[in-house]
């Protein structure tokens, strides 16, 4: 899902007779909230807890609806209601899953320490340290004075997902606590607010609902929040939904009479068949991945058929095929192979017979996966009592986001955790048979940090179905991997480049910062003892403890740091040690005017750089990291004693100068830059990596190959050589990208060469 709504697509435009009315997201199915004039009570909670617990403790619910009344009664909602009626519809929502009395009464407190005087100890007095504590994971952190609302939602999500790790109840809770909130969105008054929780919502909350498999609360969440977030385009699927209903008013029910006939027929056993429709927002996204127009989507209405066994879903399976043309690629068995939440049904998609012609969806399942699929975790997660927690194993999914949050900051989470939380799923094996979840799109790095973490950090290499292939070749389904390791080895930062999964993007990161950041150090504490020697000044580090408080420094490894980076020039570190030189007097440097042109760096008198927007007479030169040419889009960076270096925009570099955005300089090839993409000897290198066979005759096509499109080579290094192939990096003077994209196409039509890429390294 993208991370921001566009406008709704000409395809949602309302056919002749749609009518014009406004339909709002569907009511809640549980009881309305209490009237204003009406006390709120417990007792339709505690009737329907006894309805499917006639041994729970309801005293205790009791007590904690009076705890909470007392504690919230001089606070009100925004629409005007007592408080208390939010934490009671809370838990009347999770009474509806039939949980347990302990999740129940951490619903009626789930508010009391965030909003009111009352505090863990005197709950955990009054009903346990583990409803304490599960109370305290649902709290929010608004004591904590954070930067903006982005921050703010990921330190929740955080404290969320930590306490989630503990007892997957929190999770519940917070749930059904944004159900309610979003249920009641239209009570807020400002715009803003509102989109801001719809937003939220769809990319946070939406996400685990789905990933532990409740469905029916994901889909009225992304409903609630899809209509908050564009509600034109909500209205208008609405609009198109209600003209189909009017047109075949009764083409549901037809067709499940018809489906029932069909079982009947092969003697298949059924629980149940019923019909309905997508959800608005499920519509919308599916017109948005597939870039369809409404009447192309072949899934509009989906038939449920629910059988009392394993083997009588097959058998319905093979009814429906029998009776209807099948829809090529929808078919998926999601009963031997389950998706990551638990998720087991058969789909697949039929089309009708005449005269409707009209395309649905079938899911098959038992009873069982019915109850998983409706809702997930609640459906199958045991609880013995208020005291016992849990007997169930931790997801491994929690496992992947608790390491994603050592690994990154708060800035970072939520584009992580976005990542792991929407992709879709690949299925690879362990040499011993294990088998491993990953992302579509997952890579052998993505693989061996699944694996484990210190597994990633010392991968050297992977096997593929015994067949050893580069780490960045894309992982299909079925494929058994084995991760070679080698003591000492580290992540390389070319990986993040290629690899998926949020958890393999944040250790890369960490390890490339801390890498970066040993050699910011390294080299600032040379450039300070040089400018120190330079002026016969003491520069001991006791020297430099005087220099970091004018500088408003933490440490001298900050210090060196920032010198090392080039945020800090090594005179500036002299005069801030010894303050007396700065009355000293300085000759002005004079610069000669060169008409707006860049002098290049190292570069023959003369020679000028066909940059626009530079300062005429400042040092330039091309960053070896991304090798910039004519037809890229480009930034330049000041560095102190350098001058300027120009990067592409797209260039991973760019990113450590985020903090300091006052570097950047707008700038832009001249005409002049561009030579037509033909010509040799024009001083640009690009720069690209070939991966081919490993045989003599392999980097002689290679360079033929780039001789033909009149590009030199002016450098080519093996950076891996296996039995059966080989990794090289070739640097490859042409005149523009043009030029460069000609080469790379010449290349992949050579036999020996597997793959061909623009190397950014």
């Amino acid at each position: 899902m993208s991370g921001a709504f566009q406008p709704a697509p000409a395809a949602l435009r309302p056919s002749e007779g749609a009518g014009d009315s406004k339909p709002r997201p569907t009511p809640p199915a549980l009881p309305p909230l209490p009237d204003n004039g009406v006390a709120p009570s417990p007792a339709g909670l505690i009737a329907r807890i006894r309805a499917y617990d006639p041994a729970a403790d309801t005293a205790l619910v009791q007590a904690a609806f009076d705890l909470a009344a007392d504690a919230h009664k001089l606070q009100r909602r925004e629409n005007g209601e007592p408080y208390i009626t939010h934490p009671l519809a809370v838990a009347e929502i999770l009474a509806g899953y039939r949980l347990d009395v302990g999740t129940i009464v951490t619903a009626l407190l789930h508010d009391v320490i965030e909003d009111t005087t009352v505090n863990r100890d005197q709950i955990a007095k009054k009903f346990g340290p583990q409803i304490a504590g599960l109370v305290d994971g649902v709290t929010k952190l608004t004591r904590l004075e954070l930067q903006s609302d982005r921050t703010k939602q990921a330190e929740n999500f955080r404290k969320l997902v930590l306490a989630l790790s503990r007892d997957i109840r929190v999770l519940m809770v917070k749930l059904a606590d944004r159900l309610h909130n979003m249920r009641t969105l239209a009570g807020i008054p400002k715009p803003e607010r509102r989109q801001r929780i719809a937003r939220e919502t769809m990319d946070i909350y939406a996400p685990l609902a789905e990933r532990i498999g409740m469905d029916a609360v994901k889909t009225e969440l992304q409903t609630l929040a899809f209509a908050t977030l564009d509600p034109e385009a909500y209205e208008l699927i609405q609009a198109r939904l209600n003209f189909l209903r009017g047109q075949g008013a009764d083409v549901i029910e037809e067709v499940r009479k018809e489906l029932i006939r069909v079982f009947h027929e092969s003697d298949i056993p059924l629980v149940e068949v019923s019909g309905r429709e997508k959800s608005p927002y499920s519509i919308w996204e599916k017109m948005q991945r597939r870039n369809v127009q409404f009447e192309q989507l072949s899934d509009i209405m989906a038939f449920r058929v629910v059988v009392p066994t394993r083997e009588a879903c097959y058998a319905a399976l093979g009814a429906v095929h029998a009776a209807y043309p099948v829809i090529a690629g929808r078919f998926k068995d999601y009963i031997s192979t389950p998706k990551s939440n638990g998720y087991q049904s058969l789909h697949t998609g039929v089309t009708l017979r005449e005269p409707r012609n009209q395309k649905i969806e079938v899911q098959i399942r038992t009873p069982d996966m019915h109850a998983i699929a409706e809702n997930g975790v609640a459906a199958h997660w045991a609880y013995k009592g208020p005291d016992s927690g849990t007997d169930a194993p931790r997801m491994r999914w929690v496992d992947d986001l608790l390491d994603i949050l050592d690994n990154v900051g708060t800035d970072d989470l939520i584009e992580y955790t976005r990542l792991e939380l929407y992709q879709d799923q690949v299925f690879c094996f362990t040499p011993k048979g294990q088998l491993i979840q990953l992302p579509r799109g997952a890579t052998p790095v993505d693989f061996a940090y699944a694996v484990h973490s210190q597994v990633g950090d010392t991968c050297v290499g992977a096997k593929i179905n015994g067949r050893l292939l580069p780490l960045r070749h894309v992982l299909q389904n079925g494929d058994q991997v084995e991760i070679m390791t080698a003591r000492g080895g580290t992540p390389s930062p070319q990986w993040e480049r290629f690899v998926v999964t949020g958890k393999a993007r944040a250790r890369i990161r960490r390890f490339v910062q801390q890498q970066q950041r040993d050699q910011y150090r390294d080299a600032g504490r040379s450039a300070l003892a040089r400018a120190f020697r330079a002026d016969g000044l003491d520069g001991s580090e006791r020297a430099l403890e005087a220099a970091l408080k004018p500088l408003k420094l933490a440490s001298l490894e900050d210090l060196y740091v920032t010198v090392g980076n080039g945020n800090l020039g090594p005179r500036d570190v002299v005069t801030a040690t010894y303050p007396q030189l700065r009355a000293s007097a300085r000759a002005p440097r004079i610069m000669p005017p060169l008409a707006g042109r860049a002098t290049p760096r190292n570069g023959a008198v003369g020679q000028t750089m066909p940059i626009s927007g530079l300062v005429p007479g400042m040092a330039v030169h091309y960053a070896g990291c991304c090798h910039p040419l004519p037809g890229d889009g480009i930034v330049g960076i000041v560095t102190t004693g350098k001058g300027v270096t120009i990067h592409t925009r797209e260039c991973a570099t760019l990113e450590s100068f985020a903090a300091t955005p006052e570097r950047f300089i707008d700038v832009d090839w001249e005409p002049a830059a561009f030579a037509g993409g033909s010509t040799r000897g024009s001083g640009h290198t690009g720069r690209i990596s070939v991966i081919a066979d490993n045989d003599g005759g392999a980097i002689a096509s290679i360079t033929n190959a780039i001789a033909k499109q009149n590009g030199d080579v002016v450098n080519l290094r093996i950076v891996n050589r296996q039995a059966d192939f080989m990794e090289i990096l070739v640097d490859i003077e042409v005149s523009d990208l043009h030029q460069l994209g000609t080469v790379i196409a010449s290349l992949r039509a050579a036999k020996c060469v597997h793959s061909v890429e623009r190397a950014r390294g």
